[in-house]
């Protein structure tokens, strides 16, 4: 039997024996920054965001009065996190915000610091204080915003449409049916030819919508293009326009003004449609176009154009030309994270189109002459949205405070359920099963057994959420078959377009890949690759589970479901009297303690005199048996 080789830990700590060459590139990130970075883009930009949507707020006519939100600070809170919790209220500061009044027939301006409601505010450790309660905004996995190709069989043959999904406004979905029709269902109503959606949003004639297809529409057999219009009652634009207002609004009079109204308001208003940037990167990036941050962001942007409409139909005949796979729902690539700072966003965007209305009705009622922006603006619609958000959403939840671990996992949660996305009930299997871009971005372990199986998930170790809320894992670059230490983040559509090795690749002390061929992924699929041809490495091999399942020991040798149970029932384990260090461990045991919150640090002796590393009171530390020195 050949001796097993291991390496002796640092003087420092003589006792430890490492029988496992240390081969992480990284160390690990802060493991609840999901959390508070996501809060903190939610103060300083999404606040700001949502001013900027209702600004200016107008009156009825729009000739009297322009209210404008400015500038906005959060005050000092009434109660520190320790004393919300004794006396059991909300650990929030009040936000005040300065606005701006404008009398157009004066010319007057008045400006008033206004009060907007009271904001609950995060603790250092991504949690926050509810009526003395602590609580946890888990994180909800969504499928993104933008356009989505589907695919359905029928006699053998794969028939494609498209789903256009925005952030804010009607869906439309497309579909071809077996005689080469393309058809359109706007907001889920009865379906309508797409040549008359093309005649609503301004491209009139037939000439004109054959001239813009017929590069692409070369079946010889199926002619889509041609079987869509011989189809089409409609002619001009205008006759599109009423085709269209017919099949959203059935029983009403279809006139050419209320149908250019409708569809204008429905596809060219900001207020009414928002694809959001993820909408337009998402879109961008399935067309090849640019999809800078500034392009992206730009308001005019963010509505669906007439060139957009034409990119999907001509997709749409490409794939039922060429039979190429649709786009898979489950790909990380088209499903994203939102956590906690855009969840509370959106009930305060809520809150403000309440009280937006209620300035507008104050504006006609009192005397212009006399009115100041404190007797505009009532703060109780925002107050009671992020009220009811905190209180009474799904996702808003009491912390899991069995010990240290079970609280850093629930920070780290991912939920399929929740407002706008699955229930239980309707979920399938495809839906809750393990898809080869969780790798390294999604636990593939930690899931719970129950009817949520597959619905609930944990990001894995290494994982960050990137600003678009998409999941990015870290690699290490190779450049001629040497491991550098430069770390790369990618996400799940990078990835395929690259081939990977573990991070247990045979390597020399210059890091060197060892061999000719070696096991990697090529496009997502495990294969033996060549060294030559090796863009990036794994930075660790514990990289693809998350936290609670990287402290198994041996977890190779497990088998998935006792790994699941494992991982579970380690967030159930009752804290322990006297803590001990663990004789067998795997490495992250120090880093989940560092970054939850009953972490005890700073040994000085044997007698053990440690500091807590929160503003939190010595009790529990002494009932732990320690004694606190000053």
């Amino acid at each position: 039997m050949p001796e097993r080789r291991y390496k002796r830990a640092t003087p420092a700590d003589p006792t430890r024996a490492h029988f496992v060459a240390d081969r992480t590139a990284m160390e690990l990130p802060t493991l609840v920054e999901v959390q508070r970075a996501s809060y903190e883009w939610f103060f300083k930009e999404g606040i700001r965001e949502l001013f900027d949507e209702i600004n200016p707020v107008e009156d009825f006519i729009g000739r009297d009065l322009e209210l404008t939100f400015e500038d906005y600070y959060l005050d000092d809170p009434k109660f520190d996190e320790v004393t919300s919790k004794k006396k059991n209220v909300t650990f929030e500061a009040p936000l005040r915000v300065k606005t701006k009044l404008v009398n157009k027939r004066t010319n007057e301006t008045k400006e008033q610091e206004i009060y907007l409601g009271d904001l609950p505010i995060m603790t250092p450790r991504g949690t926050f204080v509810i009526n003395g309660v602590e609580r946890v905004v888990v994180s909800q996995l969504v499928r993104s915003a933008g356009a989505f190709f589907t695919g359905d069989i029928y006699r053998g043959r794969r028939y494609y449409g498209a789903k256009v999904i925005p952030n804010r406004g009607a869906w439309l979905e497309f579909e071809t049916d077996p005689k080469s029709v393309i058809w359109v269902k706007i907001d889920r109503k009865r379906k309508v030819p797409v040549t008359a959606l093309l005649r609503a949003f301004g491209i009139e004639s037939d000439e004109e919508i054959t001239e813009l297809f017929k590069d692409i529409d070369t079946h010889p057999s199926n002619r889509y293009i041609e079987s869509t219009i011989a189809k089409d009652i409609s002619k001009n634009e205008e006759e599109g326009l009423k085709e269209v207002y017919r099949r959203i609004r059935p029983g009403d009079l279809a006139t050419a003004d209320n149908a250019r109204s409708l569809i204008h308001s429905m596809f060219f208003n900001f207020d009414r449609y928002d694809l959001h940037k993820v909408g337009r990167y998402k879109f961008n990036m399935r067309f090849g176009l640019p999809a800078t941050e500034e392009i992206v962001a730009k308001e005019e942007n963010r509505i669906l154009s007439k060139d957009d409409l034409v990119r999907i139909v001509r997709e749409i005949i490409r794939l039922n030309i060429t039979q190429e796979d649709a786009d898979d729902v489950d790909h990380l690539g088209n499903r994203r994270v939102r956590a906690v700072g855009e969840l509370i966003q959106g009930r305060f965007r809520v809150g403000l189109a309440r009280m937006e209305r209620i300035i507008r009705d104050r504006m006609s009622m009192h005397d212009i002459d006399t009115i100041t922006p404190g007797r505009l603006v009532n703060a109780r619609p925002v107050i009671g949205a992020i009220r009811e958000f905190f209180m009474s959403s799904q996702l808003s939840q009491f912390m899991d405070q069995t010990n240290p671990l079970a609280e850093l996992e629930h920070k780290r949660r991912l939920s399929a359920m929740g407002p706008g996305g699955l229930s239980r009930e309707r979920a399938g299997f495809e839906v809750r099963d393990v898809h080869p871009t969780h790798y390294g971005r999604i636990c593939p372990i930690a899931t719970p057994e129950g009817p949520n199986i597959g619905l609930v998930g944990h990001l894995a170790s290494y994982a960050k959420v990137n600003e678009y809320g998409f999941i990015e894992t870290p690699y290490r670059k190779v450049r001629d078959g040497r491991a550098t230490d430069e770390i790369v983040f990618v996400n799940a559509f990078q990835e395929e377009k690259t081939v990977i090795v573990p991070a247990t690749t045979p390597m020399d002390d210059h890091g060197q890949i060892e061999g000719d061929y070696v096991s990697g992924r090529r496009h997502g699929e495990p294969q033996l690759v060549s060294v030559a041809e090796i863009e990036y490495m794994d930075v660790a091999s514990n990289q693809i589970v998350s936290i609670g399942t990287a402290l198994i020991p041996f977890l190779e040798h497990d088998d998935a479901t006792r790994a699941l149970m494992g991982t579970n029932m380690q967030r159930q384990a009752v804290p322990t009297v006297k803590p001990e260090a663990p004789i067998v461990g795997t490495g992250v045991e120090g880093r989940a303690a560092l970054d939850s919150v009953e972490q005890l640090n700073g040994v000085e002796s044997t007698s053990g005199c440690l500091s807590r590393s929160e503003r939190a009171p010595w009790r529990r530390a002494r009932r732990l048996g320690f004694r606190g020195s000053g």
